[in-house]
């Protein structure tokens, strides 16, 4: 059976416990993989994003596809909705694994930008990245541990003019997870930070750079579905071999 909200009667839920996914937009892009990836293994997948339509829609893809998914739209980089989207998350189960997959690429020099748009680039990232963690931790605590995951990006290892907000914001986010990482990895959490050193052929790119997905050869973008296998094998890593952090590119992308 299916609730009013997309989701499956979650009162006998997976061994495996939750995942709690943040930054799910249109149904292409990584939230989506990555909350399809986890539900496949038999998670029970919590899903959050602004748009409540496109949150739901995923989610009922997840469920006609066999797996279990509730949908909880909300602003990660709102303190008081986190604390909401928190409790949600609890009422479904154990927490296994949480992603964090927000961000606003916005783009513009020091002397184009306003501060406004500045604050909000942080706000989304390493704010929202903040929260998230402050949030997911102690249920992953109790749990026993888990996998906290956080999406980075190029930016978070180098500045460019016209990227001064996003770098400054996905810098920010990577220091959050080394902090977390050395806190909370000798406690069972496993914090992964993945840079994603490339463009995602997802909806995004196909809709603002189309240009450039015409011109990228055959997986000459990153595809969603491969990023998110990697991110579930990372959940799976052996607590003696832990990766904290990787990069991802396509085979032909410079670096």
């Amino acid at each position: 059976m299916v609730d009013n909200t997309g989701s499956r009667d979650v009162s006998a839920l997976s061994e495996r416990g939750v995942v709690w996914v943040v930054g799910v937009g249109a149904s292409a892009g990584l939230g989506a993989a990555a909350a399809r990836r986890f539900a496949k293994a038999g998670l029970v997948v919590a899903l959050t994003g602004r748009n409540a339509d496109r949150i739901r829609a995923v989610t009922a893809e997840i469920v006609d596809a066999g797996g279990r998914a509730h949908a909880l739209p909300g602003d990660a980089s709102s303190a008081d909705e986190v604390e909401r989207l928190a409790v949600g998350v609890q009422a479904l189960g154990p927490l296994r694994a949480a992603i964090f997959n927000a961000a606003n690429m916005v783009r513009g020099t020091p002397l184009e930008l306003t501060p406004a748009e500045f604050e909000a680039a942080w706000r989304s990232s390493a704010y929202a990245g903040f929260l998230f963690a402050r949030a997911t931790l102690p249920p992953l605590l109790a749990a026993g541990g888990g996998s906290l995951l956080f999406t980075g990006a190029t930016a978070s290892l180098r500045g460019r003019g016209p990227f001064v907000a996003f770098a400054a914001a996905k810098a920010g986010l990577r220091s959050v997870a080394q902090s977390v990482a050395r806190e909370y990895g000798p406690r069972g959490v496993h914090v992964v930070h993945v840079v994603i050193d490339g463009g995602i052929d997802g909806e995004r790119v196909r809709t603002h750079s189309p240009q450039r997905a015409a011109e990228a050869d055959a997986d000459g973008l990153l595809h969603p579905d491969a990023i998110a296998e990697t991110y579930w094998q990372l959940h799976q890593q052996h607590r003696s071999a832990w990766t904290h952090e990787l990069d991802l590119r396509p085979y032909k992308e410079a670096f």
